[in-house]
Parts: structure tokens; C-alpha cells; sequence
């Protein structure tokens, strides 16, 4: 991974595999993952499916983050996080991350992210800002439940969950708004 990559100073976890129905790995968005929240045009903050598989052996739980590392923040922005995937589950649908979590696992909540909501937020790179990369990653882990509240930020899940991580499942999707 590179410099850029939001992993770069994290101790290295052993990867498995995510795969999506709804974009694959490098390429763009579809309309639907964009944000009409923040005023996309056909933006509809439509969560992506995901299925993952090959995880560590002793994984307890999963916690599923979005972030865009090259947003023009200084500190990146995180789209989407779930804590308290049982590890039992090995999927989500595509729209379970709406408003209220409708297609979330029994014990899984999502927790507020950069826009303030705890859901879903679609991509809405500035106008000619260039490609930005959407790091959709399942992170196995070696605990049950990770222990932070639901009004945490996914940077305190990403902390707390420093040191609990058996492995991660990295998919990376693209999105540009043309100048």
C-alpha cells in the first residue's frame, strides 16, 4: 500500500477477501453510492452489498468502514462505519446502510460519520479535485463487541479497534466529479 493509504502506519493484518455486486475493486461508483445528501445530482447514498469470506480463524466480530483518504479535509472523510458484525455474518445487501440500518445484523449499529448522520454517505469529491478512493474495508476481529458507544466517531472505533484487528478485506472504489 502506499504512503496514502489509511493503513500505511497501522501494524500489517493478514488480508481476505470482500467482494461486492455493487462495485468492483477499482473501479467507479455508480450514481447510486453518490450523495444527494450533499447535493449530488442522481445521488441516492445507496450503502454498497458486500460479501467477504476467508477470515482469520478466531475472528469474534466485523466492523465495516468507508473512508475517502484523499477528501480535502487534512484528515480524510469516513463514509459509512459498522461496528458488531456478528461473525457469523458474512454479507450485507446493498441499502443496509440507510437511516435506521434497516438490513443490519441483530446487534450491528452504524455510528455517526464526518456528515454528522449515522448511515450511509454516498461520495461527492469537490468539482476538479481529481479521483478520489473509497476504501470499503472489513475488519476482523478478535472480540464479540468492540466496546464503543453508538455515539462514537468511526476515529474511536478505528482506535479501539488498534490491537483487535485479525485481519482486513480491502476493496477500493473510485468516484470524480468533472470541473
Amino acid at each position: 500500500m502506499s504512503a496514502n493509504s489509511p493503513f500505511a502506519r497501522l501494524p500489517e493484518a493478514p488480508s481476505f477477501t470482500v467482494t461486492s455486486t455493487t462495485v468492483a475493486d477499482g473501479a467507479a461508483w455508480s450514481a447510486e453510492q453518490f450523495s444527494g445528501i450533499f447535493g449530488v445530482p442522481g445521488g441516492k447514498d445507496i450503502s454498497p452489498q458486500l460479501s467477504w469470506s476467508g477470515a482469520p480463524e478466531g475472528t469474534k466480530s466485523y466492523a465495516v468502514t468507508v473512508y475517502d483518504p484523499d477528501a480535502p479535509t487534512g484528515s480524510g472523510f469516513w463514509h459509512w462505519a459498522v461496528a458488531d458484525i456478528p461473525a457469523a455474518v458474512t454479507d450485507l445487501p446493498e441499502g443496509a446502510g440507510d437511516d435506521i440500518g434497516s438490513a443490519l445484523p441483530e446487534g450491528a449499529f452504524q455510528l455517526r460519520g464526518d456528515a454528522g448522520a449515522a448511515r450511509f454517505i454516498g461520495a461527492a469529491p469537490p468539482a476538479g479535485h481529481g479521483e478520489h478512493r473509497y476504501f470499503v474495508v472489513v475488519h476482523a476481529l478478535d472480540v464479540a463487541s468492540i466496546g464503543v458507544p453508538a455515539d462514537a466517531t468511526p476515529a474511536v472505533l478505528g482506535f479501539t479497534m488498534f490491537g483487535h484487528v485479525l485481519g482486513r478485506a480491502v476493496l477500493v472504489a473510485t468516484a470524480e466529479t468533472p470541473a
